[in-house]
Parts: C-alpha cells; structure tokens; sequence
C-alpha cells in the first residue's frame, strides 16, 4: 500500500492511498500546499493502527 501525492489541473494537491494491485481505495480532499498534503499523509500513517471501524449499515 503507498500514498500518492497528485498535483490537480487547478494548481492544488490531493493524496490517494493505492493498493499493492494499483487499485485506488482512497483519496483526500483538495490541499492549496504540497506539505499540506504530505502532512495529512503522515497524520494518517501515525493514527490508522488505532482506528476504530463503526458500522452504521445496520
């Protein structure tokens, strides 16, 4: 799994989280920085381990 930084058509950046088969799973809001983006990246690889799965289909 890798994070992916992108750079939009509008000058703003955005990540995706990608999947070992290329398959994209996920991907985040607009960022006006670059550092911004990558920061966001790293907020998420220190926190997901203890995220919580919530399941309101139910």
């Amino acid at each position: 799994m890798k994070f992916e930084i992108v750079k939009s058509d509008n000058g703003k950046y955005f990540f995706r989280i990608v999947a070992s088969n290329g398959n994209t799973l996920a991907h985040s809001q607009q960022y006006e920085s670059r550092s911004s983006a990558v920061a966001a990246c790293e907020s998420i690889q220190q926190r997901a381990a203890s995220a919580t799965i919530v399941d309101t289909s139910a």
